[in-house]
């Protein structure tokens, strides 16, 4: 199932919060792609702190994005009260 992101908020230790187009939010966890290539870059607080929705998904300044089937699937739901 594809689910564009509506919104997206950079949280501490390299986690996203997402909404998707269904309203359902979701933690996404950067840390395992932070090892590889341009996502390296993420670890700058600064940068990662910069991501935003680009189109249906999110992006960073640098040109690193992650397609929304990827930030659906590894994320964990969250409740409506956090």
């Amino acid at each position: 199932m594809y689910l564009g992101v509506k919104s997206v908020q950079a949280q501490p230790n390299f986690r996203l919060r997402i909404t998707f187009e269904n309203g359902e939010r979701r933690i996404f966890d950067v840390t395992p792609y932070l090892d590889h290539g341009a996502f390296r870059e993420l670890r700058q607080p600064s940068l990662f702190n910069a991501v935003r929705v680009d189109f249906d998904t999110v992006a960073w300044p640098n040109g690193v994005d992650l397609c929304p089937e990827t930030l659906y699937e590894e994320s964990v739901a969250i409740g409506a009260d956090q």
